[in-house]
């Protein structure tokens, strides 16, 4: 299993956390997402066949790109 945490500044409201949620939670593999106004931050926990091409695929595909993976 595993963590990634992406910087999305294009995120500023509940409706953009509500749909990067579900729209992410649709791919096979994840397990979890959580997107977070203020931080402007979304934590995502996947297994294969989900990875992080796929899931910034999807980001950039519903208009919320990921500028940057941030190291934990």
């Amino acid at each position: 299993m595993t963590t990634v945490t992406y910087t999305v500044p294009a995120i500023s409201c509940g409706h953009c956390t509500h749909t990067i949620e579900t729209e992410v939670s649709e791919l096979a593999g994840i397990q979890s997402v959580k997107a977070e106004v203020d931080s402007k931050k979304v934590v995502i926990t996947f297994d294969a066949p989900a990875d992080e091409s796929k899931i910034k695929a999807l980001l950039a595909e519903i208009n919320y790109p990921a500028e940057g993976l941030i190291a934990l």
